[in-house]
């Protein structure tokens, strides 16, 4: 339906010899639309920050001075990649030293081990020896890993998220030094109200939105937290996506989405009768068919649900509202309906 708004014109009309003032306006062509409850299903709405499916805190087993960084931060890393090595000058001479040992105590062995045949060395003094090489073996084993552990390999694929080293320090036996993280699938962690916990079920649908990459993406429910935080009573829950194209990183801010399998009765209206004054108060406007007028009301909004604004506040079920000519309109305009 629509209306026509017209100009005002003052007439002025001689009257036994008096001067009246008249107004005259005409009406404003509008559409309208008589508003109606509508079924819709409601959905949990949380914010959750994303996490790598599996995170490693990378130190190595020796100490040392780091001789050389191969890896940035944010780049790509590949399992078994070598990410950084130490200085192995004092490792490889100990290894050298317990080669030695092993070197000599053999001889030592095989001389007593022939002389044992003949009978001419005691049980006791073969026994020292057998376990003399054996000490030796095993320290020359010992010192072989320490100079293999100056080089520190990653143990999964993902990306470098920290670095809290620098080529020269000397680092300790096990200091976190680089922080990998699987991104091929992410989880998103987000926090959700025990009073909604009853709604949510490992393997359920999620629909999640990353506003940093502006793209939505699926993913399903993977965790539930068994534990309420003490402070906000909320829940861990957490969600796998996906990850092709390596394109979510962790830190991101990610709107997840959960249908709770509940509906309710709603009033929607097209985003194009809503209005918005200089304080962003909305408001559309309501036909006021006794008068034939059309009058500002306004309205507190909701969520978006196919392509129309939920109305929460404002209006009842009945009422007819502008929804074509409003921007000719002003409070109390006279209108007339599209045919």
């Amino acid at each position: 339906m629509k209306f026509y708004i017209m100009p005002l014109a003052l007439l002025l009309i001689a009257c036994g010899g008096q001067t009246k003032e008249v107004q005259k306006t005409e009406a404003v062509l509008v559409k309208t639309e008589q508003v109606a409850s509508t079924t819709i299903n409601t959905e949990i709405a949380i914010s959750g920050s994303v996490e790598g499916s599996n995170t490693a805190r990378l130190g190595f087993m020796v100490a040392g001075k780091i001789k050389s960084i191969h890896a940035k931060e944010g780049q790509n890393v590949s399992k078994g990649q070598l990410i950084a090595s130490l200085d192995p000058s004092n490792y490889l001479i100990a290894k050298q030293l317990s080669d030695v040992q092993v070197n000599a105590t053999t001889d030592e062995y095989n001389r007593l081990k022939q002389l044992r045949t003949r009978g001419s060395v005691s049980e006791s003094d073969f026994s020292k020896v057998s376990f003399s090489l054996e000490e030796a073996q095993l320290q020359q084993k010992l010192q072989a890993k320490n100079v293999e552990d100056t080089k520190l390999y990653s143990p999964i694929s993902g990306v470098l998220l920290s670095k809290q080293t620098e080529v020269g320090e000397i680092v300790g036996v096990g200091t976190p030094l680089f922080v990998l993280s699987a991104i091929q699938k992410v989880l998103v962690s987000a926090f959700i109200p025990e009073s909604e916990l009853q709604h949510i079920r490992i393997g359920q649908v999620a629909h999640i939105y990353i506003g940093a990459l502006g793209k939505s993406f699926e993913g399903k429910v993977s965790e539930v937290g068994a534990v309420a935080d003490p402070a906000t009573r909320a829940f861990t829950v957490k969600v796998t996506v996906e990850n092709k194209g390596l394109h979510i990183r962790p830190g991101m801010i990610a709107e997840v989405k959960l249908n709770n399998n509940q509906s309710k009765e709603s009033i929607l209206l097209p985003s194009s009768c809503i209005g918005n004054d200089a304080n962003s108060q909305s408001y559309v406007f309501v036909v006021d068919k006794t008068s034939g007028k059309a009058f500002k009301r306004n309205v507190s909004l909701g969520k978006i649900v196919n392509n129309k604004i939920e109305i929460v506040a404002g209006l009842s079920l009945g009422e007819t509202v502008v929804t074509s000519g409003q921007a000719k309109l002003s409070d109390g305009s006279l209108i007339t309906l599209s045919k």
